[in-house]
């Protein structure tokens, strides 16, 4: 982990969503899945959670949700990089990106490493998504359950306090009851970056509590 100071080169509006390009040392680029804490002097007390999208010019592409005080030129303080990320399996070639109720930025890093290694490539999403390569199929999520059979590894992004509808859609299909190569990116309030063990950001796996921010974001499927 590594502090350091960074700088909004960019905000850029995509779908009514706010991403910002974030200037920094690279160190500091979190992997897919993984966050920076980043806040300025204008923000409140408490640090934004900030994500990777895309690269950049030395720096990246920051996903929304974003602090508002934030304008093109503002010096913030990062850091990070914090949890842990997504492990793309170097054998799968069949990658299902499952974005279940928020616009899919936080899974896009996945895709340019996914298809290096010759991997097909759907994103499902009910959201607008534009600029996404031209091997990147598209379906909607009336098509999850398709997708969850034909894939080989599936990275989801879900809110935590949607667990449990995510666990209701999953758990008559094949691949999520095997336990199989499924990552679940479980979004919730991170603001001690796991400094202070406060449990804010606290979730319920088999095998006891665990903190979003330093055992996750990222999790098992098998472990949930």
């Amino acid at each position: 982990m590594h502090t350091a100071k960074g700088q909004v080169v960019e905000l850029i509006l995509e779908n009514g969503f706010r991403h910002a390009w974030i200037s920094c040392p690279a160190n500091m680029i979190p992997a897919p899945g993984q966050y920076l804490l980043a806040s300025n002097a204008s923000d409140s007390p408490l640090p934004v959670s900030i994500f990777y999208t895309s690269s950049a010019s030395q720096g990246f592409i920051a996903s929304a949700p974003l602090s508002d005080s934030w304008t093109p030129g503002a010096e913030i303080y990062l850091r990070g990089p914090l949890g842990r990320g997504f492990s793309l399996p170097v054998p799968a070639r069949k990658i299902g990106l499952i974005a279940f109720d928020d616009a899919p930025s936080r899974l896009h890093g996945l895709i340019a490493p996914a298809l290096k290694q010759g991997a097909a490539v759907v994103l499902v999403t009910d959201f607008a998504s534009d600029s996404l390569p031209d091997e990147v199929e598209v379906q909607p999520m009336s098509a999850l359950a398709e997708i969850v059979e034909w894939a080989d590894y599936l990275a989801i992004d879900v809110a935590r306090e949607n667990l449990f509808e995510l666990k209701e859609c999953l758990e008559s299909m094949k691949q999520a009851r095997a336990g199989d190569d499924v990552q679940v990116l479980i979004r919730t309030p991170m603001p001690c970056g796991g400094v202070a063990d406060c449990g804010v950001c606290a979730v319920t796996l088999k095998s006891g509590w665990e903190m979003a921010c330093k055992d996750g974001p990222v999790f098992e499927w098998r472990e949930i």
